[in-house]
């Protein structure tokens, strides 16, 4: 049973609120735990497609320290990864996975994007076709201040995107989000393309768990929940899909009414 303050529906979007980012991973980290438990007992591996950024890091402490999911029946990918950062930068999505998740956890396989690899298209061939032998049981996400999912930024956002991994151009935005955030000293040290899962990609999951803490995220929330539906604002996207759940601290919540 949930312990959340409001729990609630916008359009297809399952809405929870939550009196703290502290009980929020909490209770995340639960609800994971619980659904993989489920999974497991009707097949033999389980599928989950990893999130970065500051959004993630209590969740996926609170993750780690759960002794009840069999990590070595489970596969995962991640949404996302810098053009030309090596795997030891500590900017990169790899070495942030590696250090909080795949050295904590120890899965049966973790599919990394290689961003430093000197052929992207095909690398962005290599890894739809590890997508798709793997569909995905669970995708964490956080959502980006211009309602970005992943890099699907609103300037290269598509709905209906024919590709499952694609490379991007960032925005200013989001680069800057980056230095905001603690990744990178300057603007101009800040990638300027990325490889991306689209936004057909992620809403294929067969459960989306989605973490949005910090009053900084509070018009974003708005915008998401109660703006137009459109690539405009990626994120918006989730209104559309009945399997994923918003996850938010009072803080994030602090601009809608419930």
């Amino acid at each position: 049973m949930s312990n959340a303050k409001k729990d609630f529906r916008v359009d297809s979007l399952g809405v929870q609120i939550y009196d703290s980012e502290t009980e929020l991973a909490l209770s995340a980290a639960t609800i994971v735990q619980e659904y993989l438990q489920l999974i497991l007992k009707q097949k033999q591996t389980a599928t989950v497609l990893f999130a970065t950024g500051n959004s993630q890091l209590k969740f996926l402490d609170a993750l780690a320290n759960l002794n009840n999911i069999d990590w070595s029946r489970i596969i995962c990918f991640h949404l996302d990864e810098y053009l030309g950062i090596s795997s030891d930068r500590s900017s990169s999505f790899r070495y942030y996975l590696k250090e909080r998740v795949e050295k904590r956890i120890y899965p049966s396989l973790f599919h990394y994007i290689e961003g430093d690899t000197l052929q992207p298209l095909q690398e962005c061939d290599r890894y739809s076709k590890l997508l798709k032998a793997q569909p995905i049981d669970l995708c964490f996400l956080g959502i980006g201040e211009n309602g970005h999912l992943a890099f699907n930024e609103p300037t290269v956002a598509d709905f209906n995107d024919p590709y499952m991994v694609k490379l991007v151009k960032l925005d200013s935005v989001n680069r800057q989000q980056q230095v905001r955030g603690g990744h990178f000293p300057n603007l101009e040290s800040v990638p300027k393309y990325a490889f991306t899962l689209t936004i057909p990609t992620i809403c294929a999951a067969k459960k989306i768990i989605c973490l949005v803490p910090g009053k900084h995220k509070a018009k974003v929330i708005e915008e998401m929940l109660f703006g137009k539906i459109s690539e405009g604002f990626p994120a918006s996207i989730l209104r559309k899909q009945p399997q994923a759940s918003l996850l938010l601290d009072i803080d994030a919540a602090s601009l809608i009414e419930y």
